[in-house]
């Protein structure tokens, strides 16, 4: 079985990956289970620069093929922000998840709802020769000035789906990689990733 870095020390991020791919015969390799701590500087001005750094950089430390992604969330009446810099929204270095739903929402605050908006994330799958290939995926919603749901992270919890009537963070996680911008596009990424495996 080939194996396959999940460029990424985000908690969240390397459970949805890991149940995504948890089809398809290919060994996980988390970066902690190889001591491989690297800290990328995400200043790329889209998506995919963000997501292609840190997969390069981490196929290239551990000499194996890399899946690393980049994402943000996209509200049309703050014209698009956070966008590339959800995860650092909040000026405070140490702002967390739940301190960046409150600016959000406070900006929002005076705006006509709804408040549209809609996840995007970019997958990058590196080489490490240094072949990149990219896939994308999108998931719509609208933004909630107030928090419902016990699962997810970042701004799972005032992102609604009006379709199922549920945030993000009122779905299991198997309902979440139905839908999710991630789950997406690291499913548009599996054609790419079994040619790359030879599966």
């Amino acid at each position: 079985m080939s194996d396959l870095l999940i460029a990424t020390g985000n908690a969240g991020k390397l459970e949805e990956i890991q149940a995504i791919l948890e089809e398809i015969p290919v060994n996980l390799v988390l970066p902690s289970r190889i001591g491989l701590s690297l800290n990328v500087v995400e200043d790329g001005q889209t998506y995919a620069e963000n997501a292609a750094r840190k997969a390069v950089a981490y196929a290239q430390a551990a000499k194996m093929i890399a899946l690393a992604d980049d994402s943000g969330l996209e509200v049309d009446a703050l014209g698009g922000e956070p966008g590339l810099h959800s995860a650092r929204y909040a000026p405070d270095p140490h702002a967390t998840d739940a301190d960046r739903r409150r600016l959000l929402v406070q900006n929002l605050s005076g705006k006509p709802r709804p408040w549209t908006a809609h996840f995007h994330c970019t997958v990058a799958i590196a080489t490490p020769s240094g072949e990149l290939y990219f896939a994308e995926g999108n998931c719509n919603g609208e933004i909630l000035p107030v928090e419902r749901g016990a699962h997810g992270f970042g701004y799972d919890p005032i992102f609604y789906i009006p379709e199922l009537g549920k945030t993000m963070s009122e779905l299991t996680l198997a309902e979440k990689n139905r839908i999710s911008h991630r789950a997406r596009a690291v499913l548009a990424a599996i054609p790419i990733l079994q040619e790359l495996l030879v599966m």
